[in-house]
């Protein structure tokens, strides 16, 4: 429950934000000694270990949620925390230090990753989501996983081997390793519980509404564990792990969180009206507003990262205004004209940049030499 004093509310929000800074850097100083431990790329760690563990809270929040009947915080949580992870932990990140990204994520994880976002509208255009598409989404999660370790462990074999420095038969200490990461995960997700609990209690007694703190604080509370491990992560120079913890995370939100919910709901997950022509259309377009910057160069600069941050207090201030009429036409007017078409035609815009690029590499490539 809430603290129902003001003094209490900020004590535990400050006590949560405290944990949640100190539960990064033993999660990340984990997770990261387990990448080499297991032979796999920081970046395979950040899409997996790093980004599994920090979605705990949603988890928890949504499947919770769904079997208490609150079928509109498990939706509204997911999405709201998969677009708080773009726009903001990213934006803050790479506003932090320019964020470096990884060909596998250019060419796999991110369109794979706006392709997962569609299918939550795809699968709830019948309004909602059955058990048996809730196992095919979870089966989708346990694929991708086994997928990723396989296909990292395999690189790293061969680099070692082309480099002729096989892997070390010492003694290999993956019990402390893993006890260090579960420590810094359980800190994470008890951080993350008491700054929720402060900040919903400050809400509260400063008469803000519940469906605005369902909106914003509870979608952003339980993506604290990724702001918190993301922005450690940029500031020590792990980038890898930086945006591996945010499109891991998305990519397990909709594929586990969203398709467990819908396994474990008792007639599978209702999906609201206003979900379908609000909350998942941002979150697909959001999505899409990766492709340019990640595939237009190799690193998200600081103006991009600003760009994603003051896209995500607008949208937040849109969610405040708006609130109490998001199943109006001028609500859904609104949201496609401030909302999903700049980020589309940007997303266009960048797409096509890249592959006008990609057509002049071409062109220089087959003109013959000069001689």
């Amino acid at each position: 429950m809430p603290p129902e004093s003001l003094g209490t509310a900020v004590l535990f929000l400050v006590a949560g934000l405290v944990a949640l800074t100190v539960g990064a850097e033993v999660f990340l100083r984990g997770a990261s000694r387990l990448a080499s431990l297991m032979g796999v790329s920081p970046l395979v760690i950040g899409l997996t270990v790093v980004a599994y563990g920090t979605s705990t809270p949603e988890l928890a929040v949504s499947v919770c949620s769904a079997a208490a009947g609150s079928v509109e915080l498990a939706i509204g949580n997911v999405v709201g925390s998969n677009i708080c992870n773009v726009l903001l932990i990213l934006g803050l990140s790479a506003l932090i230090a320019p964020l470096t990204v990884s060909r596998q994520l250019i060419r796999w994880e991110v369109p794979l990753m706006v392709g997962v976002s569609v299918l939550p509208l795809v699968m709830g255009l019948d309004g909602y989501i059955s058990r048996p598409e809730g196992l095919l989404l979870v089966g989708g999660c346990v694929l991708y996983t086994w997928w990723s370790v396989r296909q990292s462990r395999r690189e790293t074999l061969a680099a070692q081997e082309a480099n002729g420095t096989p892997p070390s038969p010492g003694r290999r200490p993956w019990r402390a390793q893993v006890a260090l990461t579960l420590i810094g995960l359980a800190v994470l997700t008890t951080g993350s519980y008491a700054a929720v609990q402060g900040a919903v209690g400050i809400a509260r007694l400063l008469g803000v509404g519940e469906l605005v703190i369902g909106l914003t604080i509870i979608a952003l509370g339980t993506s604290l564990p990724e702001l918190a491990t993301s922005l450690v992560a940029s500031i020590r120079g792990e980038r890898d792990i930086a945006v591996g913890n945010i499109v891991g995370s998305n990519l397990f939100n909709i594929l586990m969180v969203l398709g467990l919910t819908a396994a474990v709901a008792p007639h599978g997950l209702n999906v609201p009206a206003s979900a379908l022509t609000f909350d998942l259309p941002v979150m697909i377009a959001v999505a899409i507003s990766c492709l340019p910057i990640f595939l237009t160069g190799s690193i998200i600069s600081r103006w991009e990262g600003a760009f994603f941050l003051l896209y995500y207090i607008a949208y937040i201030v849109y969610l405040v205004i708006d609130s109490g009429q998001r199943t109006s036409t001028t609500a859904l007017d609104t949201v496609l004209i401030v909302f999903v078409v700049p980020m589309l035609v940007i997303a266009l815009l960048g797409v096509g940049h890249w592959l006008l690029r990609i057509h002049r590499t071409l062109r220089a490539d087959s003109q013959p030499p000069i001689v």
